[in-house]
């Protein structure tokens, strides 16, 4: 979710749409806290369960956290008035402007998002409880230190998008908040021309829309017909597909990780330990040591070797001065 948004973000950023990526991120970072600590809050009265197909009803015994994670699931779906619909449909106007493929990708993107935080809200709210009696036993509201920060996020992400209403001037003009806010380093980041009126709200209409099928195909599935998200090893053809990323990691395990790790294993093998360690160390290690036993020999303690050395020395001595006498 955090990265479906976080591309909407950058998509702004690509058409120049700068302060539009700006208020996204302000008015995400409402809903997305609130819907956190929520989920946080669930964890909680769970006792650790984070398996949403062994939730379901939570609603009747945690109502304030119902009701916040409610409105946050609303704005981030981008449902009017709430925050998510203004930033959102301010990102999609300019993207439109710019580029009608790129409009369609960040429209189906934000079709899937209210698609998959309904299914989360239905199935973790809604119905009747899946888990364990022990757990249905311990679910309770969490403490007030949990429940204030929810109902301020939740109250933020329900009006934070009037710090950007979009500007009509056929219509109204309310002050944008942000339409300044980057003027210092982008001087033309609202620089962008006011689409047609009934362009404007088409596209409102249609984001809207989009958002509500998402909704409803959620209900149908998860409240109406009552369905759970398959488990991991029932996946199959295309989800399983999706649910393994594509299976990006797997590739890139085989082209990057497994070639990287043998060429590493055999330098391993033949540069540290035969020629590092084996030869430089381990072999300048042993001459050393051969060298040092030989000498050490010489210290035996026998005093009549040690005089027999002294006395060799002393001739050998003596012989090389009086050789270079003579020679002199």
């Amino acid at each position: 979710s955090t990265v479906s948004q976080l591309g909407l973000m950058f998509l702004a950023m690509g058409v120049g749409a700068y302060t539009s990526g700006v208020f996204h991120v302000t008015t995400h970072a409402f809903f997305k806290a609130c819907l956190f600590l929520g989920s946080g809050s669930v964890i909680h009265a769970m006792g650790g369960e984070q398996d949403i197909r062994n939730m379901g009803g939570l609603k009747k015994w945690m109502s304030i956290t119902f009701i916040t994670f409610l409105l946050s699931s609303i704005a981030i779906a981008g449902v009017p008035p709430f925050s998510g619909f203004f930033s959102k449909d301010e990102i999609l106007a300019h993207v439109f402007e710019a580029n009608k493929l790129l409009w369609v990708i960040g429209s189906l993107a934000s079709f899937l998002t209210a698609f998959y935080m309904f299914r989360l809200v239905f199935l973790t709210f809604f119905g009747s409880f899946r888990g364990t009696h022990e757990q249905e036993h311990h679910l309770h509201e969490s403490p007030a230190t949990i429940t204030i920060p929810l109902i301020i996020l939740a109250v933020l992400a329900v009006v934070g998008g009037l710090m950007g209403i979009p500007e009509i001037p056929e219509l109204y003009s309310f002050p944008h908040w942000l339409n300044h806010y980057l003027a210092p380093i982008f001087p033309h980041a609202e620089g962008h021309e006011h689409l047609a009126v009934y362009t404007e709200f088409a596209l409102m209409g249609l984001a809207t829309t989009l958002a509500l099928i998402g909704i409803g195909i959620a209900y149908s599935l998860y409240v109406s017909k009552q369905q759970l998200p398959a488990k991991e090893g029932e996946l199959k053809g295309f989800a399983a597909l999706v649910y393994d990323k594509y299976r990006v990691d797997e590739l890139y395990n085989a082209i990057f990780v497994k070639p990287i790790a043998a060429l590493s294993s055999t330098l391993f093998t033949i540069v540290d330990k035969a020629l590092i360690d084996g030869q430089l160390v381990e072999g300048t290690a042993g001459l050393s040591m051969n060298l040092v036993k030989r000498i050490r020999s010489l210290q035996s303690g026998n005093i009549g070797f040690y005089l027999l050395v002294m006395v060799v020395a002393i001739s050998l001595i003596l012989r090389t001065f009086l050789f270079k006498l003579n020679k002199g």
